[in-house]
């Protein structure tokens, strides 16, 4: 099933090292509604030619916004500081530990966009199990 829309979106982040060191960081979140239930968001520092890729939970994401969620390598909480909202995003591999702050309000306008192609709760309709069976055998 190929997509019709696919909803990308790139937004500012912080590299927080310590309360009073951060850097310039920036996000680009893709959600394709082929995959319906999952965002991918690729991570660059400002500056850096390198990105960090990561695949989250679409209802991971939203959660987040929420309160408190996830565990294991990827961990999110609401924060609000300064009359401004964030969403604290911690990146747990084994390699290392990556702590980034979002706008929350530039994530829940992503999520609403997503949402408006793939409602939730209609992610098993955007499946194409043949297609992702075809993709089972052919990896054997």
């Amino acid at each position: 099933m190929k997509s019709l829309k696919t909803v990308v979106r790139g937004l500012p982040v912080q590299l927080v090292v310590s309360h009073e060191l951060s850097f310039s960081a920036s996000v680009m979140l893709q959600y394709e509604p082929s995959d319906p239930y999952a965002v991918r968001a690729a991570f660059t520092v400002v500056g850096s030619d390198e990105t960090a890729e990561w695949i989250i939970g679409r209802d991971l994401l939203a959660d987040g916004l929420e309160g408190p969620t996830g565990e294991g390598d990827i961990r999110l909480w609401p924060a609000e500081e300064h009359d401004v909202s964030d969403l604290y995003i911690l990146l747990n591999p084994p390699a290392g530990t990556a702590l980034l702050k979002a706008p929350a309000q530039e994530i829940k306008a992503f999520l609403q966009d997503a949402e408006a192609v793939v409602p939730r709760g209609a992610e098993p309709g955007r499946i194409d199990l043949d297609a992702l069976l075809a993709h089972l055998i052919a990896e054997r």
